[in-house]
């Protein structure tokens, strides 16, 4: 309720740190706007003094990327016995990993794409799969550094020092890009994203190039139905708490049978007005980022 204490993470020192910045900021200033005394800390290496100064009753976790999503900040709230938001350590650990994501899907009987984990020393060998596929590093968020290959006239990624160590390599799915929000648990919009270039990546998803965004998407009740249930389905099986945003793709031509899961964000971007896909689907169900925040300051909780 309004006059809880409530400590927005943001920031951090992951390769996000700029569009966390953005989210922390613009979800503060809606905490103050729903009653809640509200304080904003960047979350360096010092996360855990800022805490203690703070002493909030509730932590909002707007970190973005690896150390605000993969368990590493909820483990350590967890030490300091401080309830936060959104997902907790074992969720927020096995989305970010997309190779064991994968899995989880798979035993849940989900539809991936073929797909395997390979080493950065592989690449230097040539391509991994035959074209067209897509790489990304296994344990980041946000399409940071995705790379396409999407056929034989292109050369595989480069091999240099400053590659992540492991990669997911997947079969590029054919068909549109669906992305699936959930709130309370439940499937709650579907939006649709055109390219020019025909891939969702970092800039098309935070610095708007050549992006469209859908919302609603424009599909068949039916369709629509389908992407609930994969993004619930995902949403479960990974233990996601409140909220969270899983990408589809979906091959029209195929169907109910055309979907593929790509992967799920247990802490899907908020606060990015004109530039964000939950923000989008909000203000199209007339819910405003007070309430949506608010809603997550009351569900929060240890043991998560």
């Amino acid at each position: 309720m309004p006059g809880k204490r409530v400590a927005v993470l943001s920031g951090g020192v992951s390769a996000e740190r700029e569009g966390s910045v953005t989210m922390g900021r613009n979800c503060a200033a809606a905490l103050r706007e729903a009653g809640y005394d509200t304080v904003e800390i960047d979350a360096g290496y010092d996360v855990a003094e800022r805490l203690l100064e703070a002493k909030p009753d509730v932590a909002f976790n707007a970190l973005m990327g690896r150390w605000g999503e993969d368990g590493a900040i909820q483990g350590l709230l967890e030490w300091m016995r401080i309830p936060y938001t959104h997902s907790g350590v074992l969720a927020s650990a096995v989305g970010m990993d997309k190779a064991r994501s994968r899995a989880v899907y798979r035993e849940a009987g989900l539809p991936v794409a073929e797909g395997r984990l390979l080493h950065r020393d592989e690449l230097a060998a040539g391509h991994p799969m035959a074209p067209p596929y897509v790489l990304k590093p296994n344990a980041e968020g946000s399409s940071i550094g995705i790379h396409f290959v999407l056929d034989d006239t292109m050369p595989p990624l480069a091999v240099g020092p400053e590659l992540p160590e492991w990669f997911l390599v997947e079969q590029f799915a054919p068909g549109q890009d669906l992305t699936v929000s959930v709130l309370r648990d439940k499937g709650f919009c579907v939006s649709a994203i055109k390219t020019a270039r025909g891939v969702w990546d970092y800039d098309s998803k935070y610095h708007i190039v050549e992006a469209e965004v859908i919302t609603p998407a424009e599909l068949p009740e039916e369709i629509r139905a389908a992407c609930y249930a994969l993004a619930e389905g995902a949403h479960r099986a990974l233990g996601c708490r409140f909220i969270s945003r899983s990408d589809l793709r979906w091959d029209e031509s195929k169907g109910q049978a055309g979907f593929v899961v790509l992967e799920t964000n247990t802490q899907p971007a908020i606060g990015f007005a004109g530039g964000g896909t939950f923000d989008a689907q909000l203000e199209q169900a007339g819910i405003s980022l007070a309430e949506l925040c608010g809603w997550l300051v009351e569900d929060a909780s240890l043991r998560r």
